[in-house]
């Protein structure tokens, strides 16, 4: 069967086979392809040795010890770009848990599918052919989407322990799930993922929490011992029970909430920060006689301190762990629009940033439905939201107008007195009518007339204006309760 190849990829196989070699599309991208989905690179195995493949292409680049040389395309599609070209290899033990100490080319492909991690990425495609090579029976793993090693798991696991985090990775990634024998041999190994880098550990979370099926993923994580050697801090929320306005336990309650940030497909931050955002309700709950239930005064405040110091373990940039902290010590804002005013509202925008409140928002509406409660978003919370919108924007004022009164009383030569805020009113009624008047220029002429009326006649001019200005206001707001549905 043939399947759908870029005419660059083809151009690299073509051009291998060409110059006397084989070529054969490996890995992820023949999985990807088998399962109908775009792959996001592309890599080739060939029985070229590295030194081969450099001399028959343009462009290349080799710095690494285990054979790969980068192919450069002539495309501005960064999934083209750069083509792996890797020789048929063998490898010796894996003393660090990472990589081998020693590679060895091959002169077969059976050789190198029999080296790599999981069935489904262990099968090779002959482009030129529609040739599939598949010794370990991937194409039936990927029928059953079940997930599981090539041989002996345990032994594929202690070779690399990243396999570890990669099996929960592909479970999100692609929803399979993971055959048992498979999913015995990672908790028995998980301490492999001892001798990996935190940096390394992060990546795969990174790709799990951008996955379709995050929580699916780390649920897993946290059955089979892998949870901890990413974050400990989650693991505390296990079994920890909530208030009435719960229906799960802390760990169910991150998880859900993560889940819902990739159920609306927002961005990784917010994915992020749901994962976190409860994550020291643990060490504050305290039983409330009065109230009869568990309390978590001051989790976010803890727990603001304790994702950062998780963040910072697992390697994550400034900006990054900067935003999610602030969206998990500011989630539990108060939001009851009937006992706020909009200055509060102001100072939350202050306290989080403009850039960062509707991430705030968006967090707060998974938070909501990580408790068990299935409506997003309640009539209260609509109306705080329209709340912010209108802490956002400019208000309707003088302050839009090009010129101000200082500049009026210095090229004018005028006193401080009413006429100045008549003439700004007068002058703001036209800019709403036609905002291409809003130059220096324009206002300038028209000061100089406003300014030559008499008190009464200027006044009337303001009055007028100040009725614009505030039927415009009202107009605006209107539209933003509208918006969100709270008329």
């Amino acid at each position: 069967m043939r399947y759908d190849v870029p005419r660059e990829i083809r151009a690299v196989t073509n051009t291998l086979r060409n110059a006397g070699f084989e070529a054969y599309l490996v890995g992820g991208c023949v999985r990807d392809l088998l399962l109908g989905r775009k792959p996001k690179d592309w890599d080739v195995t060939t029985n070229a040795k590295p030194e081969n493949i450099q001399s028959i292409f343009e462009e290349t680049f080799y710095t690494n010890n285990f054979g790969t040389v980068g192919v450069v395309n002539d495309t501005e599609d960064i999934s083209l770009k750069v083509v792996e070209v890797t020789p048929y290899r063998t490898e010796s033990a894996y003393e660090d848990k990472r990589r081998p100490n020693s590679v060895t080319f091959g002169n077969a492909i059976e050789e190198d599918l029999a080296r790599r991690d999981f069935t489904i990425n262990a099968i090779a495609y002959d482009d030129s052919k529609g040739q599939i090579v598949d010794p370990y029976k991937g194409q039936k793993d990927i029928e059953a989407k079940v997930l599981q090693t090539v041989g002996d798991p345990e032994e594929r696991f202690d070779e690399d322990g990243l396999r570890l985090m990669r099996a929960l990775r592909l479970v999100a990634e692609l929803d399979f799930a993971l055959d048992a024998q498979t999913a015995a041999a990672i908790q028995k190994k998980a301490h492999n993922l001892s001798y990996i880098s935190k940096e390394r550990i992060r990546d795969e979370l990174v790709r799990i929490l951008n996955s379709d099926q995050p929580m699916t993923a780390l649920v897993l994580a946290a059955r089979l011992d892998i949870l901890e050697h990413i974050s400990s801090d989650l693991m505390r929320g296990i079994g920890v029970e909530q208030n009435q306005a719960h229906s799960f336990d802390v760990f169910e309650h991150l998880m859900r909430t993560m889940q819902h940030a990739a159920d609306k497909n927002w961005h990784f931050d917010i994915r992020l920060a749901g994962l976190f955002h409860d994550v020291s309700k643990p060490e504050t709950r305290r039983w409330s006689e009065e109230k009869k239930e568990w309390t978590f005064h001051g989790h976010e405040v803890v727990g603001a301190r304790v994702a950062k110091k998780a963040l910072e373990d697992l390697r994550f940039s400034r900006e990054t762990i900067e935003k999610v902290v602030k969206l998990v010590r500011w989630h539990m804002f108060f939001s009851d629009p009937d006992q706020i005013t909009l200055s509060a509202v102001r100072r939350m925008v202050r306290n989080v940033g403009e850039e960062n409140i509707w991430d705030l928002l968006n967090l707060r509406i998974c938070d909501r439905v990580g408790t068990g409660r299935p409506k997003e978003q309640p009539f209260r919370f609509r109306k705080y939201k329209a709340m912010v919108e209108q802490a956002l924007r400019d208000p309707i004022s003088a302050a839009m107008l090009k010129i101000d009164g200082t500049h009026i009383m210095e090229k004018f030569h005028v006193q401080p007195g009413p006429r100045i805020g008549w003439t700004l009113h007068a002058l703001l009624e036209e800019v709403l009518e036609d905002p291409k008047k809003n130059t220096e220029d324009y206002l300038d002429s028209r000061v100089s007339e406003l300014l030559g009326l008499s008190d009464d006649d200027l006044r009337k001019f303001g009055e007028s204006g100040k009725q614009k200005r505030e039927k415009r206001e009202d107009e605006e707001i209107k539209n933003i309760m509208d918006k969100h549905h709270v008329c």
